[in-house]
């Protein structure tokens, strides 16, 4: 295995959280796109949108090669559509300025509709290579973006302007 299938690897896998995982591999592995919106957030939205969906594409590619080098089909070590995609579910939510536990609570949010997969995430996951193994986690979090603007209209709103 060359530099580059390493370097692919360890992107797909969540920085090896995804191989190194006691339990929940997904959910270790989804760990860094914390960080990673946490860096789209400081940008003006009209740039987030572009950079979620750079990040989106990426893991295509990312998740296509890992599923051919690890010879599984959506392996669960494979984490990059996990974290890559995150940013999608806290798009224009104005992160430094929300308490940890509201972030946790976005996490949680992430995580249980990619756990529960509703219509149409779970049919979506048969599409083929790395297309399949993302198309489902973006649409769970398109999802949980509704569900996160929901929580922090409920809970941060009096806190913030909206619009």
């Amino acid at each position: 295995m060359n530099i580059w299938d390493k370097t692919i690897l360890g992107l797909a896998s969540g920085f090896g959280l995804g191989f190194f995982a006691p339990f929940a591999p997904g959910t270790f592995g989804s760990l860094p796109g914390v960080a990673l919106a946490y860096v789209v957030a400081v940008l003006p939205l009209w740039l987030q949108l572009p950079a979620a969906l750079g990040f989106t594409l990426l893991a295509v590619g990312v998740c296509d090669r890992a599923e051919k080098l690890l010879g599984i089909k959506d392996d669960g070590r494979i984490t990059a559509d996990e974290w890559m995609l995150f940013p999608i579910a806290v798009l224009g939510l104005p992160l430094a300025e929300i308490p940890w536990w509201g972030m946790l609570a976005f996490f949680a949010v992430v995580r249980a509709i990619d756990i529960v997969k509703p219509w149409p995430c779970r049919q979506l996951q048969r599409i083929p290579g790395g297309r399949g193994i993302v198309i489902d986690d973006f649409v769970a979090n398109l999802y949980a973006l509704a569900v996160n603007w929901i929580i922090f209209c409920l809970l941060f709103s009096g806190k913030f302007d909206i619009i």
